[in-house]
């Protein structure tokens, strides 16, 4: 059983309910003692497990890692991806304009910028909008950290149609900003995108981008291995729209049947797709061929 990980869905949902752990405990039917070392890891007993899935509204088979774990909200959806980022030493994603752990500052500046400003032209739902925003932001600025200290190898397969959007739409499309603010979104997605190239080309130890020249995704995913487990993720949520106007349903499962099927249809995808400096050339290609902002 995965307790580390039940005590960190335990803990989050702590967080972010706003009870008291006093009142968590009562609902569990455990002291405050025992809630703290649920979500330390501890093991937990089968009774109190039924309890703690009624709590946050899941199925005791996902709590376990055995059904499918449903999550309607963005910012929990990257708050779980972070929690299985601290423990994963690959992590394989298919498709997107970019692999969000190895974007540069400059990416996470622009998309603070474009949250900031939207926020501010919400008028009465200024500070909740705010609230949702920093609440992204604090769990992305976590995720990189934990890969900079842990350096899991990514690979990941990107494609041109993807790149084009970006470009055109710059950081955060999807939210309406002032025209300013949006050519300086333009701006970093296009400083992004030649950093993009400039990694196919160096090819570090770690960071393998692949290029898929014509394919329109689908949708995406991401597989996430470490020596205990593997998880499948499938994400409706884009950081490209602000987290407050973002309806969908993501997934994460450890079921081995589903993370197979993926991993075949990644390494077809992979055979498939243009990498170093013939990806590179091709990104270098679509970037001369979208104008710069102005």
């Amino acid at each position: 059983m995965r307790f580390a990980e039940i005590g960190q869905q335990l803990r989050q949902y702590r967080l972010e309910s706003g009870l008291r752990a006093e009142e968590i405990a009562a609902r569990l039917g455990v002291s405050r003692a025992a809630l703290y070392r649920y979500e330390k890891g501890e093991v937990i007993k089968l009774d109190t497990i039924k309890r703690l899935a009624e709590l946050l509204k899941i199925s005791p088979l996902s709590l376990l890692g055995i059904g499918v774990e449903y999550i309607s909200r963005p910012a929990f959806y990257y708050e779980r991806i972070r929690a299985i980022e601290e423990t994963c030493d690959q992590i394989l994603q298919v498709f997107g304009p970019v692999a969000y752990l190895v974007t540069t500052d400059a990416f996470d500046s622009a998309l603070a910028e474009v949250y900031a400003e939207a926020a501010e032209a919400a008028g009465t739902d200024r500070a909740a909008l705010r609230a949702q925003s920093d609440q992204l932001l604090n769990v992305l600025a976590a995720r990189k950290k934990i890969y900079q200290a842990r350096k899991p190898a990514i690979t990941a397969i990107l494609s041109v149609p993807s790149l084009k959007r970006f470009l055109e739409g710059g950081v955060a499309a999807g939210v309406p900003v002032s025209e300013r603010t949006r050519a300086r979104a333009k701006a970093a997605a296009r400083a992004e995108v030649e950093h993009i190239a400039a990694l196919m080309e160096a090819e570090p130890i770690g960071v393998q981008l692949g290029l898929m020249a014509s394919v329109e995704p689908n949708g995406n995913f991401k597989i996430f291995r470490s020596r205990e487990r593997a998880n499948l993720a499938i994400n409706p949520f884009r950081l490209d729209a602000h987290p407050a106007v973002q309806t969908g349903v993501a997934m994460i499962t450890a079921a081995d049947e589903a993370i197979s099927l993926h991993q075949k249809c990644a390494e077809q995808l992979w055979r498939e797709a243009l990498k170093g400096h013939t990806a590179a050339a091709k990104v270098r290609e679509l970037l001369a061929s979208v104008a710069e902002p102005a």
